[in-house]
């Protein structure tokens, strides 16, 4: 149920909407929600993590470097490094930490 109440959260949400479909004592697995054009905006990771597409099309960004994502196309996010995930549909996305 966590990635329908997450749809249903996002259709009133300005920002992209997160939540936790499986964790564990040293992995999590999110699911982020995304409306076309919502960016998430810069952070860094603090543990190593996989952005995974579910459905729809993302671009993963880390400084000048621009990777597109689509349908079951994944992606490492490292370490400590500024990056940002920008919806260019309406899509669905697992992140797997740890």
């Amino acid at each position: 149920m966590v990635i329908k109440e997450l749809l249903e959260k996002l259709e009133t949400s300005p920002i992209p909407v997160a939540g936790a479909l499986h964790a564990g004592e040293n992995f999590r697995v999110l699911v982020l929600a995304f409306k076309k054009g919502m960016i998430l905006k810069e952070h860094k990771a603090h543990t190593p993590g996989k952005l995974t597409v579910v459905n729809g099309r993302v671009v993963y960004t880390e400084g000048e470097k621009k990777i597109p994502l689509s349908v079951y196309e994944h992606t490492d996010i490292p370490l400590g490094i500024p990056h940002t995930v920008e919806a260019l549909e309406d899509s669905v996305c697992f992140l797997t930490q740890g």
